[in-house]
Parts: C-alpha cells; structure tokens; sequence
C-alpha cells in the first residue's frame, strides 16, 4: 500500500455546496475527517489558512494542500481517487463541459434566485422569484433529461 492519505474538509452543515463536496468524497469511499467551520464568528486558523482569498468553504485539505471551491474539489476528487467508486464526471470532454454548465447554472443564476426569494418580504418579489425558480427547474428537468441519454441520471441504493 502506498502512503496514508490525509484528507480534511472544512465546512458549514448548512451549506449545499460543502454538501456537494461531502457527496463526492462518499461516491469515492474517500476517508477524511470534517471540520465545521463558524462562517458568522471567529473563523479557525486553518481555514484562513487554506483560504486567505475568499476565507469560504469548502475547503478541501489533501496532504497538507488545499483546493478550494467545491466545483473543483468535486472534480479533484473524481481525478484523484479515479480507481474508486463510480465516476462523478463524464468521461467525454464535451459532457463534462455541460455538467459543469449546469453545476454553475445551479450555484450562479436558480440557488441565489431561490435563497433571494425565501428572505424577500415582498408579495411581488416573491411571487416573481417563485416563477424564476420554477422556471429554473423547468430548464434542469430537461437537462437532466438530455444528459442521461435514457439511463438512469441518479442512483439511489
């Protein structure tokens, strides 16, 4: 066997992004330990550490180096540990391209939309942004669609 592999994640449990980094670390059977991070008070030195820049989660720790922004740890994870596991990325480069299309479609433009519209106390805004949403899903339905080719997009054991 060849070296111990150190592997820490830090995060929030609320965070859907940390979630996402969390998911792939289980497809791939990666053992790593979790740090919860305080985001609203006093965040810990390794974090600030690991993320001077953003000072964010997730962060990802693999043999003392971080990578950062769970997109890329996703993708990390899937080259890394490649041998276990299924895969977590197409294998076809223009695939690929579009699951991470979508992924930034979700992060960018329907996440904030939907976050947005839950705080507003506007009846207008809410109305308005319940139809963005909807709309939303509407488009990575059909996606989902398109990108499985007839399989099965999720697999639920």
């Amino acid at each position: 066997m060849g070296e111990r592999q150190e592997v820490k994640l830090l995060g929030t449990w609320y965070s859907p992004v940390v979630a996402r980094a969390k998911i792939a670390l289980r497809l791939k059977s990666v053992d790593y330990d979790y740090f919860e991070e305080d985001l609203f008070g006093s965040k810990s030195e390794l974090l600030l550490k690991s993320n001077p820049v953003h000072k964010k989660v997730p962060v990802l720790i693999h043999n003392n180096k971080p990578i950062l922004e769970s997109l890329n740890i996703v993708e990390y994870i899937d080259e890394t540990w490649n041998a276990s596991g299924p895969s977590i990325l197409p294998s076809h480069p223009r695939d690929r391209s579009q699951a991470r299309f979508w992924s930034a479609f979700v992060d960018d433009k329907w996440f904030p939309t939907l976050i947005a519209t839950t705080i507003t106390k506007s009846k207008n805004a809410k109305a308005k942004g319940m139809e963005e949403v909807g709309e939303g899903l509407l488009l990575l339905e059909d996606a989902f669609i398109s990108i499985s080719k007839g399989k099965r997009f999720l697999v639920v054991k």
